[in-house]
């Protein structure tokens, strides 16, 4: 059984920063390739960022990138979001995926176990 915690969210204005976390339990975390999706109210969830099981490689959105930073402790078995220049349009309930499809130009989900994310809400 796998459990996933998502914590760090909270309400910012914008310009502000954020750094949210992800930790899961019940899988061999540094064998899987992670990211974080995110969804608001009448929106699919929508893929943000996204590593590697070694942490070589990442994708990013190209509305987030520049200003995310995706990194992963495998000791820890932990899941880092660095949110710089938050801006209203980056509101959104985030969740931390434990198993992604990760390419040069995308980054899908894989049968990821959900935990039950945390709120972001950045206001102008």
């Amino acid at each position: 059984q796998v459990q996933v915690v998502e914590s760090g969210g909270g309400l910012v204005q914008a310009g502000g920063s954020l750094r949210l976390s992800c930790t899961a339990s019940g899988l061999r975390f540094a064998s899987y390739s992670m990211g974080w999706f995110r969804q608001s109210p009448g929106k699919e969830r929508e893929g943000v960022a996204c590593i590697s099981w070694r942490g070589t490689s990442t994708y990013y959105a190209d509305t987030v990138k520049g200003r995310f930073t995706i990194s992963r402790d495998n000791a820890k078995n932990t899941l880092y979001l660095q949110m710089n220049s938050l801006q209203p349009e980056d509101t959104a309930m985030y969740y931390c995926a434990t198993n992604v499809a990760l390419g040069y130009n995308y980054c899908s989900d894989s049968s990821s176990s959900w935990g039950q994310g945390t709120q972001v809400t950045v206001s102008s």
